[in-house]
């Protein structure tokens, strides 16, 4: 089991930048994949990223180029760099860990103004 919590998130205007971290109850290396999502209201969640045990990232195409995700495996925490923020990157992130089964952390709000 892997508990994880979120934190960065808040209100940002559109072009600024946030770095949101996901802090895990255990080692991370042990973690298959780890990553975020997101959700906006009305709408089903979506990959943003995800980065392997072995260092494979996925990203969402709209986040490519603006988004990068990375860890800390001595904080065993893993991080969403978001630049160039836009009012359509307005939602609740959830970090996201396999490990045997799905876990999810409670949510972050991002919010962007334009």
């Amino acid at each position: 089991q892997v508990q994880l919590v979120e934190s960065g998130g808040g209100l940002v205007q559109a072009g600024g930048s946030l770095r949101l971290s996901c802090a895990a109850s255990r080692n991370i290396f042990s973690i298959n994949t780890m990553g975020w999502y997101r959700q906006a209201p009305g709408k089903q969640r979506e990959l943003v990223a995800v980065i392997t045990r072995v260092g494979i990232t996925n990203y969402a195409d709209s986040m490519k180029g603006r988004f990068t995700i990375s860890r800390d495996y001595a904080k065993n925490t893993v991080y969403l760099q978001m630049n160039s923020l836009k009012p359509e990157d307005t939602a609740v992130y959830y970090c996201y860990a396999l490990l045997g089964q799905d876990y999810w952390g409670q949510g972050t709000q991002v919010t962007v103004s334009s």
